[in-house]
């Protein structure tokens, strides 16, 4: 005969497919396409990116795998060769996927 909580058990939710539900909420994600900025954009965008500096604090609004991204950091590093803008968190950042930067104050 078996007890209450055996009996119990036995109704317990069952997962046999292990991670099925994070692949659904993962494909409910909307992805986007990055947008072309317009010459005057990209005009504003090149005199803000010549205005910061190493350890200013940026706000920054970037495009990353069919996301945009909004983020907030310190700048580590300006690589102009690379083009890449390198954040306290080693997040790094390509200029040419940057829609919108701004320095925090």
């Amino acid at each position: 005969m078996l007890t209450r909580l055996e009996r119990a058990r036995q109704f317990l939710p069952f997962d046999a497919l292990k991670g099925l539900q994070e692949a659904i909420k993962e494909k409910e994600i909307c992805y986007i396409d990055k947008k072309e900025l317009s010459e005057e954009l990209q005009e504003e965008l090149d005199i803000k990116l010549s205005q910061i500096e190493k350890g200013d604090k940026i706000y920054l609004k970037y495009y990353k795998n069919r996301q945009y991204i909004e983020k907030i950091g310190i700048v580590k590093e300006i690589s102009q060769i690379k083009k890449k803008i390198i954040l306290q968190d080693d997040v790094k950042i390509s200029v040419s996927d940057i829609l919108e930067i701004d320095i925090q104050y």
